[in-house]
């Protein structure tokens, strides 16, 4: 039976590229960073409490020690791996592709006794397929309130749990219509420990419908489309014809530790010469980023992540945007932060594209684009350098030797 999923699955399949490939490599570095960075965070403590307190098969690892059931491991290291918002980003959909599918395909690919390339090569095709669901989704979904990091997520994880697993056809079909239903997320938590558990959550529902699918579940195979099924029901768009290419050879890597939608101002604001006093900025946007980062007085930390004031201020006045403790309750309250915060002004822009930002700082005006060409030998260096500051080089390193090297013991050897 032909089912709403195989022009993406197919799509998906397609895309294996060596680029997309390479791509996938580096991000996996970067999602092993960004969680052992992110293990004390308090959304993976309390995760990581909460399935510790529940107990179960030690069948897999996760971020600061220990092994529990599958599902719970995808939950607390998908939660854990987005702690600090700091991991990539695809702006085809506005999502998080790694922080979903990563954790998915490591826990079940372990729990299996799998290879680090095959689990790799299978969160490859679970990362392309969660682009290519959130396009089908469509910026309707988005813009109604849904977290495409979620939604989107749960069917990537979901897909790459079904490589592992060796699901045929039908049961990928079931695996991807229970995933239906089960996928879930809402922008509302931006700003709160919520945002990283959409990721944690996506993550563990794609493990749970692939497990249940081996098993013999039946669900509805056209719950993509169908009546009540999920685009009808989540304010997504009409159907749309999937891209060509590997989309995934375009996945944007985090270099300031803050939402996404605002590196593009930072990046402008690094090619400027600040004045010793900042009388006004105007930052222009594209409109779909006003709902996401533009809250205007933070009053902690991590709502400074989603604070185009905020972070603009902090890179003016000489704060590393980079540096995790930068995000700090304290800097939010501080009087010369909050002085110049209140300079900043945010205008949308239909024109623009999501990864473009237009900045005038007192008649100075700079345009940057987070789509301008990076080279894989680029990207390296900085993604090599940044997991270095996360974790330090000697970790940093032997995560780096695992990936290349396809030594699983030795990449989940650094979770702990």
């Amino acid at each position: 039976m032909t089912t709403p999923f195989d022009p993406i699955l197919a799509a998906a399949e397609a895309a294996d590229t060596e680029a997309a490939r390479a791509m996938l490599a580096l991000s996996a570095l970067d999602w092993m960073a960004c969680g052992i960075a992110g293990r004390d965070e308090p959304v993976a403590r309390l995760t990581r409490a909460l399935v510790e307190d529940e107990g179960g098969a030690a069948q897999a690892q996760v971020f600061g020690g220990g092994r529990v059931p599958m599902r719970a491991a995808a939950l607390v290291n998908g939660a854990a791996s987005h702690a600090l918002d700091y991991d990539d980003t695809h702006f085809a959909h506005i999502g998080h592709p790694s922080v979903a599918v990563l954790p998915a395909a490591l826990a079940l690919g372990e729990h299996l006794d799998l290879p680090l390339p095959e689990i790799l090569a299978a969160a490859r095709l679970g990362a392309e397929a969660s682009v290519r669901f959130g396009l089908r989704f469509g910026r309707g979904h988005y813009q109604a309130g849904y977290h495409q990091t979620a939604t989107a997520g749960a069917f990537g994880a979901c897909v790459a749990a079904a490589r592992l697993l060796s699901l045929d056809e039908g049961q990928t079909g079931h695996a991807l219509g229970l995933v239906s239903t089960r996928a879930s997320g809402l922008k509302s938590q931006f700003g709160t420990m919520g945002k990283p558990y959409n990721a944690g959550i996506a993550a563990a529902n794609g493990v749970e419908a692939a497990l249940l699918a081996a098993r013999g579940f039946v669900s509805n195979p056209l719950a993509l489309d169908g009546v009540n099924g999920f685009v009808q029901t989540h304010m997504c768009d009409g159907a749309v014809a999937q891209p060509e290419g590997a989309l995934l050879e375009s996945l944007s890597h985090k270099f300031h530790a803050c939402c996404h939608g605002l590196h593009a101002t930072l990046e402008a604001l690094a090619t400027m010469t600040a004045p010793e006093t900042v009388q006004a900025v105007t930052v222009q946007t594209h409109p779909r980023w006003l709902t996401v980062c533009n809250i205007p007085a933070p009053a902690s930390g991590l709502e400074a992540k989603f604070s185009y004031r905020m972070v603009v201020a902090l890179a003016l006045l000489g704060h590393d945007t980079a540096a995790l403790e930068t995000y700090s309750d304290a800097l939010c309250v501080d009087p010369a932060v909050v002085a110049l915060r209140e300079r900043v002004t945010v205008e949308p822009r239909d024109d623009l594209k999501e990864t473009e930002a237009v900045v005038t700082v007192d008649g100075q005006r700079a345009v940057f684009d987070l789509e301008a060409p990076m080279t894989l030998e680029a990207r390296t260096v900085r993604l090599r350098a940044k997991a270095a500051a996360l974790i330090g080089a000697a970790r940093a390193e032997a995560v780096w030797q695992a990936i290349t090297g396809g030594d699983r013991a030795g990449f989940v050897g650094v979770m702990g």
